[in-house]
């Protein structure tokens, strides 16, 4: 079974639902902004639609107030620099939507290669 990389935010999240790896993504998510001290902890209650629009909102105010803050997130994630140079920075709302859905696409290619192999 190869790894598909998904090409939004919302088939990533319905695709972690459909494999019941859902909650793994989340414990990740927080994992790993956490070891960047940039504290996040969304409940495993959180929503598909929640958890997108919460990460969009934590990644918009990074990039505003704490860019060196998501440089780090992203190394630490392990997000592809040339992914990130390659977006368009010229609409803030619209970059960070594009990060977090790099950060969730990293985020749910370790979860599904864990639970796989």
């Amino acid at each position: 079974m190869n790894f598909i990389s998904p090409t939004s935010t919302d088939i990533l999240l319905s695709e972690a639902e459909k494999e019941n790896l859902y909650s793994k993504l989340i414990e990740q998510i927080n994992k790993d902004f956490n070891f960047a001290n940039e504290a996040i902890d969304f409940p495993q209650s959180t929503t598909p639609s929640e958890l997108k629009v919460q990460l969009h909102e934590k990644i918009y105010r990074l990039i505003q107030y704490k860019y060196a803050e998501l440089l780090n997130l992203l190394y630490i994630i392990d997000v592809p620099e040339d992914n990130v140079k390659q977006l368009d920075g010229s609409d803030l709302v619209e970059l960070s939507e594009q990060i977090a859905f790099l950060v969730l696409k990293r985020e749910w290619m370790k979860v599904w290669f864990r639970a796989k192999y």
